[in-house]
């Protein structure tokens, strides 16, 4: 599709929510951060009207949308997260790239999206992105299963230092950011004599919260901690509802979370991809 491109600040929700239902049952180049109305919410509606912390731009071609994308943008932290990647069209990609070039230039960004989307994993290809590995979305459906969670509770300022030694790095949220962010998240943590042996984080702000992070040191896994860390999570989230990302290949992962009340989402697949713009 050739022609002359165009870049612009969507205003409002009005101006773009035909194009955005064009994509729903796409599962080409359909949006997993559009899953629910609940991330429409956040992830387009919202942020079209916090312009200090996110960026709603449309590309159009000859007067025609062809391109929708929303950003997470963190000036202070000159961090990029794409919220919402919606086009058919190479060009469109390849004008998104760059304008965030111009305009994000040496900012840390992340990028979620359909592992179904060639045209935009070969864009992030051939701007040197690294890709992690394909995630299986996964939502809660029943009553949570009655578990012992003995052991398990929210975390508190004694056990603080020892959920910052353990917790992962290589990630937006990591265990200072979550702490920080208290009115967003919850954070479990489950002991063993005295010694913090796992963690859980997960929202807390939301109709469908997200767990982000479920972890257990390696000497005391096979011992049911991750299924009271989760079972605890669950009860204390009701009535709302709870989603998570997994890796596809994390079987053992998936099958905790299977006994445990979650379903696989068809066609929900995600895959994060990061680069240095």
């Amino acid at each position: 599709m050739e022609g002359n491109l165009t870049i612009k600040n969507v205003m409002s929700i009005d101006e773009c929510e035909p194009f955005v239902r064009g994509f729903r049952a796409d599962n080409i180049f359909s949006d997993p951060m559009l899953s629910s109305d609940e991330e429409i919410k956040n992830n387009l509606i919202n942020a079209i009207g916090k312009k200090d912390s996110h960026l709603v731009v449309s590309i159009c071609m000859n007067g025609q949308m062809i391109g929708l994308f929303s950003f997470l943008a963190l000036k202070e932290e000159r961090y990029l997260e794409m919220l919402v990647g919606l086009s058919r069209y190479e060009n469109a990609y390849g004008a998104m790239f760059a304008y965030l070039k111009e305009q994000f230039n040496g900012y840390s960004a992340d990028f979620v999206f359909n592992p179904n989307n060639n045209l935009l994993y070969h864009c992030l290809e051939q701007n040197g992105a690294e890709f992690y590995e394909e995630e299986q979305r996964m939502v809660y459906n029943n009553a949570a299963p009655h578990v012992d969670t003995a052991g398990v509770e929210l975390l508190t300022e004694p056990y603080v230092p020892a959920y910052i030694g353990m917790h992962g790095t290589d990630m937006y949220w990591t265990g200072e950011k979550i702490l920080a962010a208290k009115n967003q998240f919850r954070t479990f943590i489950a002991r063993e004599n005295g010694t913090v042996v796992g963690y859980l984080d997960v929202t807390c702000c939301h109709e469908e919260n997200e767990l982000y992070d479920l972890w257990v040191r390696e000497e005391y896994r096979r011992k049911g901690y991750g299924r009271k860390l989760l079972a605890k999570a669950l009860e204390m989230n009701q009535p709302k509802g709870m989603m998570l990302l997994v890796e596809t290949h994390n079987e053992a992962a998936i099958r905790l979370f299977e006994s445990m009340g979650f379903e696989k989402m068809e066609n929900q697949n995600s895959v994060t991809a990061h680069l240095q713009m």
